[in-house]
């Protein structure tokens, strides 16, 4: 049988994903590289089309026309006949070969779509479902490119993938604050006696939200945790990868605490060679 993932204009798409995902989601390229071929080729389609979703609604100010064109590309996509760009084509091969269910990208761009409404979250439990939708749906998809469908392990992988998100919300407070957003828990900041929108006006990284910063993290460390018996769990040869990325991702917010949980006036990174010596 052809195998549809040998050919080179497919080689090519798939060539333009990596560049994509090189640029815009380094955490991701650098555990990436740790994974077998025949993973890491798909899962650069999967995090590309990822990617250009969520930049779409950054740069389009989140108009509900962008989640409307991203909603007709992904069905067009998944009838096999998608837009004439590397991301698109290459995406309706993935999903197509690893049988992925229309519903997990869905969920992506729902929570997309929450994004481009403004939407805040009440409770924990509500960020949460959110989470869920942006990237559990994301690792949830991993999974089905290694193969693992069984329901527990892909509970894990929707963990990571909250865990992880809940990493970037830390580390993003003061940036997303400065585009007159936020997701930090309301109940959360009101028992840290915070005003949403009277901190908005004026950021800082005072000792209450340091506190609400460092009650995230503790959270996402609590996923991280569960989603490792997941990863003892994968193919042996998907594990370093996966594992790679868990590391990197819960070391952003070893990086946060040891700047004192302030991140509106500063943004974790992880040292390049902190960075190597993890994977």
């Amino acid at each position: 049988m052809h195998d549809m993932f040998a050919d080179e204009a497919h080689d090519a798409d798939i060539a333009a994903c990596r560049e994509t995902i090189k640029g815009g989601s380094k955490t991701f390229f650098a555990a990436s590289l740790l994974l077998p071929g025949r993973v890491r080729a798909p899962a650069y389609a999967l995090y590309a089309f990822c990617r250009l979703s969520d930049d779409a609604v950054d740069v389009d100010g989140g108009r509900m026309a962008t989640i409307a064109r991203l909603r007709d590309r992904l069905a067009r996509a998944y009838a096999g006949r998608p837009l004439p760009q590397p991301v698109d084509r290459a995406l309706a091969r993935t999903v197509e070969r690893f049988d992925i269910p229309a519903e997990l990208p869905l969920a992506l761009i729902e929570g997309l779509a929450w994004d481009a409404a403004g939407r805040r979250y009440a409770s924990l439990a509500e960020l949460e479902t959110y989470a869920a939708r942006v990237a559990g749906s994301v690792g949830a998809m991993m999974a089905l490119l290694m193969e693992v469908r069984d329901e527990e392990l892909v509970a894990r992988a929707c963990d990571l993938g909250v865990a992880m998100q809940f990493t970037n919300i830390a580390r993003d407070v003061g940036e997303d604050a400065r585009n007159g957003r936020i997701y930090l828990p309301l109940d959360w900041l009101a028992e840290a006696g915070i005003e949403p929108d009277r901190w908005l006006s004026a950021p800082a990284p005072t000792d209450a939200l340091r506190g609400v910063v460092a009650r995230l993290l503790a959270e996402a460390d609590r996923l991280y945790e569960r989603a490792d018996s997941g990863i003892a769990r994968l193919p042996l040869s998907c594990r370093p990868g996966i594992g790679a990325a868990r590391l990197l991702y819960a070391e952003i917010g070893r990086e946060i605490e040891r700047g004192g949980f302030d991140s509106v006036s500063r943004r974790a990174v992880v040292p390049h060679a902190r960075k190597v010596a993890l994977l």
